[in-house]
């Protein structure tokens, strides 16, 4: 059993607090992201657990053991760096067989694991070339077999998918996803990309200044955002300001927008509306929220359209529809005149924060 718990763990530089008292189970097998904006904690959450960087309080265990003041050799952690970290006058081989020589492992033994892992990530031709004769996606490669040739408990990854390009991007993501599956092995991975976190994660571990703001699956943290931090991180750029008056949302300026199965929160509060949820028409939809303005952009993307519209309030909202080729409605030119409308479940109330 790999299962990583965090207790009231935190992190202080001189008065400067970078992780505040952050409790966190991570259940053996999973994959969970560490996900928020830069500064947010999380790459020296992963390399406390890692024991990169010591825990200025709290405690860290692995499978039930304490692990909270070993140095990174015993906590048998494999870590993948953000730049990957490989010895540039190592062959891919040597590279991959470091930390099997650090645990002195025999030799025959060695070169076994090392062309297994290699295997593994479809890198066994490459054995000995060395890392500058290879692509970003294979030198990411070669850090992963070198992070699993050890057979760690865990595995580390700390914005392994920042330096290559999008294409690349999305091939890695997979691998990972599909090695960790077929593996079982508990993984913890940090990104500031939802769309990572949200294709790659069992579970999504959203970090603001320092703290837990959210934990849940992928699902539920894109269709039940807490806060308004949470929605705009998942990419919610509809927040519309108000507060709960009998069971209905009231928008500042008196517009009352209906609601249906919705949490209800004291004081002021924000509808968040993804795009997707916002329908856009020539005129009012009957039996639905309707709130008229003027289109400011409207921006193709293939088989969606999505428009900007500038309310009669004075608020800038973005819908998204499907284009007129897939069955979508008649597109509306900058200027037009239109309604937007959603029915009284598409929103979530979120707190300010």
């Amino acid at each position: 059993m790999s299962e990583v718990v965090l207790q009231e763990v935190a992190k202080h530089y001189g008065p400067a607090v970078v992780v505040q008292n952050m409790s966190l189970r991570i259940a053996d097998g999973e994959l969970n992201s560490l996900l928020g904006p830069s500064g947010c904690g999380k790459t020296t959450t992963l390399r406390m657990i890692g024991g990169f960087v010591d825990a200025t309080s709290g405690n860290i265990t692995v499978g039930g053991r304490d692990v909270t003041g070993l140095p990174p050799n015993r906590r048998n952690m494999g870590f993948v760096f953000q730049n990957y970290a490989l010895f540039p006058h190592m062959t891919i081989a040597q590279n991959v067989a470091f930390g099997l020589e650090m645990r002195k492992v025999n030799r025959a033994d060695a070169e076994k694991k090392v062309q297994e892992a290699l295997a593994r990530v479809r890198l066994a031709q490459y054995g000995d070339r060395l890392p500058k004769q290879l692509s970003g996606g294979q030198q990411q490669r070669v850090a992963l077999a070198r992070a699993l040739v050890i057979e760690p408990d865990v595995l580390l990854l700390d914005e392994p998918l920042s330096n290559l390009d999008a294409s690349l991007r999305q091939e890695m993501k997979i691998e990972i996803r599909q090695l960790q599956q077929s593996l079982g092995l508990t993984t913890i991975f940090v990104t500031h990309d939802q769309d990572e976190a949200m294709s790659t994660s069992d579970r999504m571990v959203l970090m603001y200044n320092g703290k837990v703001e959210q934990i849940g699956s992928p699902d539920e943290l894109y269709n039940q955002p807490r806060s308004a931090f949470a929605a705009r991180f998942l990419g919610v750029p509809n927040l519309l300001p108000g507060r709960i008056v009998q069971g209905s949302f009231e928008m500042e300026g008196g517009t009352a927008l209906r609601l249906a199965g919705q949490k209800q929160l004291v004081g002021s509060c924000f509808l968040a509306l993804r795009p997707e949820v916002i329908g856009i028409a020539a005129e009012a939809v009957e039996g639905e929220n309707n709130l008229s303005g003027t289109v400011e952009i409207m921006t193709y993307h293939g088989a969606a359209v999505e428009y900007q519209l500038r309310t009669d309030a004075g608020l800038t909202l973005t819908a998204r529809a499907v284009a007129p080729g897939l069955g979508g409605p008649e597109v509306l030119p900058k200027g037009a005149k239109a309604w937007l409308h959603w029915p009284a479940s598409a929103g979530v109330i979120v707190s300010e924060h």
